[in-house]
């Protein structure tokens, strides 16, 4: 792996297809950032909550990492009041499902970036 390929990965990780425009990949990056960006968002909007790290339920610890795929989402999620989640709204899960989806896939998305970089896909 080259450091090129790393950095790409991390920052793909923390702002989605940015890894791809540091690679003047820009349709391919703002598509990414507008897509994964969006499906935050609404989840968010529908009152998803995102998980921190909680030993008691092993469910916790798989959606704490699908929401750690954020990236910078997830790291304001903790300093400031966002993804708290509201188990009144009827949206509750799907929110919630739309935070995790959109992480699993950033974490696809820098892993790609990872791989433009190394030479195996163009």
């Amino acid at each position: 792996m080259n450091i090129k390929g790393l950095l790409s990965m991390v920052l793909g990780w923390l702002v989605p297809g940015l890894g791809h425009i540091v690679q003047k990949k820009y349709a391919r990056g703002l598509v990414f950032f507008v897509s994964i960006l969006a499906m935050t968002g609404l989840g968010l909007a529908m009152g998803g909550k995102i998980y921190p790290f909680q030993t008691e339920n092993p469910l916790t610890i798989l959606a704490f990492f699908a929401d750690i795929g954020n990236g910078t989402v997830y790291l304001l999620s903790r300093l400031l009041p966002i993804g708290l989640g509201d188990l009144k709204l009827v949206t509750f899960e799907f929110g919630t499902a739309y935070i995790a989806g959109a992480g699993l896939l950033n974490f696809l998305i820098a892993l790609d970036a990872l791989d433009i970089a190394a030479g195996k896909k163009s």
